[in-house]
This record gives structure tokens, sequence and C-alpha cells, in this order.
């Protein structure tokens, strides 16, 4: 049995996890899931601005930090933290953690191909609209292709201590570790579905062991020091979830389940660069404390096709909030509400979209919200987008004004106008796989 554990659910997660599943247990790997569609986008524009970003700039201190231990306790790390630019992530960490072996996986990134693509006829329409990709080709910010498992494999298998990629999906950092070491072949459908529903399952970390639970969440012990996730796997693909003894959280079939129906759109048919997995074949069952056993996973061939994900400039916005406070602070709110957008309408400024909430009264339900007596307190929360980068811009000096001319005991404009931002736009897309071709390159 290997145990693999996952220690980032994004760029953003708890800096300590990682540390902690290095030094409270026995792991054989660490994986770290660093990625998100609109993460691309900005690691795209920082490498415009600077050919050495690209990249997640937390993982090679992390790796600095923990590196003697990842050597004591021969521990392999698999990391997404490559970003646009995989290769200066991997310069990042050899200064940090020299005596370091590294990989670094590349192939995904299509930028730089789309025009030859586009020339050859493969159109990238998008899977939402149906609209062809030529429609924004000068906007376009970013574009990866989803790798899947087996090239991490290869990278595995050059020794080396730490690899690193750029847009591998989710699952195929755990799945990769689960092949390299049981030599399952890239036909073994029912081991690939089941390892791929193992990394679904603790590819947003300590969601999976209690952290953003609905099940019974008050109840959950110690969350300051919440565990994050192992998968004990077997070589027939049989895995238990669990996390390390005296680390806080809560594991069960009931948080697990929790997790597999995230981003989740046909059970059937869970389609990946690996494989088809079926997660109606799932068996689930307690395996003692904070353990759960899954096992009969079943899964089919895989696509000839690999998702890409491109994002593309579509405008500019800028939200700006005020707090009113009782009484009537919702009539107020409300009514601030109005007046801005009378303004706007008086200066014959035009949006593609003006939107409200109002935090306090219906922002999380809408209209679904019952409303408040007279709640003490109300945030306005008005945004606009468009194209126009000046009237969005006109829009931002519109509001601050209301603390003075507007209705009574608005606060919390302390950091005055809001910013004006670039809209990142996601497009997604199909590429025929075979135009995919990745490489290894090793670092020492």
């Amino acid at each position: 049995m290997i145990r693999i554990a996952n220690g980032q659910g994004f760029w953003g997660d708890w800096l300590e996890a990682p540390v902690r599943l290095v030094e409270q247990g026995p792991i054989d790997y660490l994986v770290l899931d660093y990625l998100a569609e609109v993460t691309m986008s900005i690691l795209q524009k920082q490498r415009q601005s600077d050919a050495g970003l690209g990249y997640a700039r937390d993982f090679p201190p992390l790796i600095g930090r923990i590196a003697t231990r990842l050597r004591e306790r021969n521990i392999k790390v698999i990391a997404n933290a490559g970003g646009v630019n995989p290769a200066a992530c991997a310069l990042a960490v050899r200064r940090l953690a020299p005596h370091l072996k590294i990989a670094v996986v590349t192939g995904d990134d299509i930028f730089g191909r789309l025009d030859e693509l586009l020339g050859r006829g493969i159109e990238m329409r998008s899977t939402d609209t149906g609209a062809r990709l030529s429609t924004i080709r000068d906007r376009i910010l970013s574009a990866n292709a989803y790798i899947g498992a087996f090239p991490l494999v290869e990278a595995l298998a050059t020794g080396a201590d730490v690899v690193i990629a750029g847009r591998s999906t989710d699952t195929a950092l755990a799945l990769a570790p689960m092949v390299y070491a049981y030599g399952w072949k890239d036909t073994d459908w029912n081991r690939l579905a089941a390892g791929t529903i193992a990394g679904h399952i603790v590819e947003c970390g300590a969601q999976c062991t209690g952290g953003n639970c609905q099940v019974d969440w008050q109840s959950i012990p110690d969350m300051a020091n919440i565990g994050y996730p192992i998968i004990d796997v077997e070589a027939d693909g049989t895995f238990v979830i669990t996390k390390h003894k005296r680390s806080g959280g809560r594991i069960n079939t009931h948080i697990i389940k929790e997790q597999l129906l995230y981003e989740l759109g046909d059970p059937k048919n869970y389609i990946t660069p690996d494989c088809i997995a079926d997660f109606t074949t799932i068996a689930l069952r307690d395996d003692g404390p904070d353990r759960v056993r899954a096992s009969g996973i079943q899964g089919r061939p895989r696509t000839d096709m690999l998702k890409v994900s491109i994002s593309y400039s579509d405008g500019w916005k800028a939200i700006g909030t005020l707090v009113y406070s009782w009484p009537q602070a919702l009539e107020k709110a409300r009514a601030a509400d109005r007046i801005v957008r009378a303004r706007l309408h008086g200066l014959g400024l035009r949006f593609d979209e003006i939107y409200t909430e109002l935090l306090g009264a219906n922002a999380c339900h809408g209209p679904a919200a019952r409303p408040p007596a007279d709640p003490p307190e109300v945030e306005l929360r008005i945004g606009v987008r468009g194209q126009d980068q000046k009237a969005v811009d006109r829009f931002t000096r519109e509001l601050i004004p209301l603390v003075l001319n507007g209705p009574p005991s608005a606060t919390g404009f302390g950091e005055g106008r809001p910013p004006v931002r670039e809209v990142v736009a996601y497009w997604p897309a199909l590429v025929p796989r075979a135009e995919i071709v990745t490489q290894v390159e090793v670092i020492e």
C-alpha cells in the first residue's frame, strides 16, 4: 500500500497544511493542487510583464522549508504549481533546495500555437456556446490543454524528488503515483477510474476532512488544526481516505459524499484525459475512525479529445461598497442604489451589466431570502461591467459622494474609490489528443 497526501486545494490554501502532512506521520507522496481556470490567466499576465514569473510563487519557499524532511523520509512531491512557466518554477525551487532532483512536465501550454492550430482547421469552438475561437482571438490571455497522469508518471520514472507540471488535471496529481508505483497500464480502466475518483475526493484538500462541510459542521473537532486528506491505496485500486491521527477535522461517508458531488455533471461519465469514471459504481463504507473505504469502481476508455482552458479579456469592471447602519439600514441602502443608478443614467453611461447586492439582506439567497425586519446594518455592494474602461472608471466616482449627499449613516468607505479591473472570461474548448505532445526535462 502507498500513502498519497494532498496539501493544497487551490493557490492560496493553508500554508501549514503540507508541512504538517510531512511532519505528523508517514506518507509516500505529497501532491499539491494550485490551479484553477482563472489562475492560468493571472499567471499568463504575470509572465507577460516578467518572463521569470507565471507560476505559483508560494511553492518554491514551501519546498525549501520541507526539503530536508522530503529527503529524510523519501517523500516525492507532485504539483501543478508550474502554471504557465514550469521551467521558471523549477529554477526557483532549485535555488532554495539545490539537493533535490526536479522533473518538469511541459507541453500543455498552447498559447503560442493558436494561430497554427486555427490555420489547420482546428477551430476549438466554445463547448458552452459553439462560437468560433476566431471571434476572440485578439483578446486571448492564456490557452492550456489539460494533461493527465501519464506524463507525470514519466517524470516520476526519472527518480525526481519533485515533479512540476503546468495545467494537469487535479485528479492526475494523485493518480500518477498510483500508476507509477503499481505499474498500471493505460488501459486498466477500472483502476484508473478508481485512482481518478480518489484524486477527485482529495483535490480540494480539507473540504473532504470537514472543511466547508454542511453535515453537522458545528461539531467538527479542532478545525484550527484540521488535518488534510491522505489516500491509502492498494494495487487493485481499492482505497481508503483518511488523515493523520490527532489532527483536527472529521472523515466519514457523509462528508466524502458531499465532496464526490463537487463540480460533478453526469455521474456516469466523469471525463478525464486518463479515463471515463463512473461515479454510480462507487461503494463507500466507514472503515473505522476517520477512515472511509471505496471499492467497486468501474471506468471506460478515454476519449480522443482533450479539454482546453482558454481565458480572454472581456472588458472592465468595478465593484464598490458602502455600509448603512440602523435605523432603516435596508431602506437607506436601497435608496443609495437608486441614486447611483439614476446618476449613471443621467451621465449617459452604458454598461453590459449593473448588479447590486445587499449584504445582510439578500446577497446569498437573492429573492428567496426572507426580508429582515430591521437589520442593524446592511452593506450596499454595487458593481458594473462593460467594454468602455472610461465609463467604468466614471462609475467609481459616483459611490463615495453618497457619504455626504445621500442617505444618512454611511460608513465603510475608508479605501476610497473602488479599482477598475479587467474582466477575464473563460472559454472551454476541445482539441484532438494527438495535438498535445508533452515533454519531461530533469533539473539536478
